[in-house]
């Protein structure tokens, strides 16, 4: 089994990989380049349950909890948004309920996420983070941890 980083070390590495972009055109396109290198979602997820409320664009989550950790995958029919989403999977996925729950995702401010996005793609980037919360939530009632 391959050691999983930490949340933390996820968003360092992520914080770096932007840092090399002075340039928010340039920052853009790693985005778009981050969301075409992602994984297809197989057309069995992209439900009408899987869809975000609040996102402007489409965007399908799915989770799944495998042993004691919840594994995301996502899509959306928008590039950035797609981007946006591949970075909270990356981030997110493969931890366990509580350490989602107890994450400070720091990185969407240290990369001028939040304050370079449109306010209807920075809600939709909230409602995204709640719905992963969401999903942590339910998966660790679930486990009654």
């Amino acid at each position: 089994m391959m050691e999983v980083k930490s949340i933390n070390e996820t968003q360092d590495e992520i914080i770096e990989e932007f840092l090399d972009f002075d340039d928010w055109m340039d920052r853009y396109q790693l985005l778009i380049d981050l969301g075409s290198e992602q994984e297809p979602l197989a057309d069995k997820y992209k439900t009408e349950q899987n869809l975000i409320d609040g996102c402007q664009s489409r965007v399908w989550l799915q989770a799944d909890l495998v042993d004691g950790r919840i594994h995301f995958q996502a899509e959306s029919d928008a590039l950035i948004v797609k981007g946006i989403v591949t970075l909270l999977v990356r981030v997110l996925s493969d931890h366990t309920p509580r350490e989602i729950l107890d994450a400070d995702l720091y990185f969407i401010e240290k990369i001028g996420l939040r304050e370079h996005l449109s306010p209807t793609r920075s809600n939709g980037l909230l409602a995204m983070l709640r719905q992963m919360k969401m999903y942590a939530l339910a998966f660790s009632a679930v486990q009654g941890s």
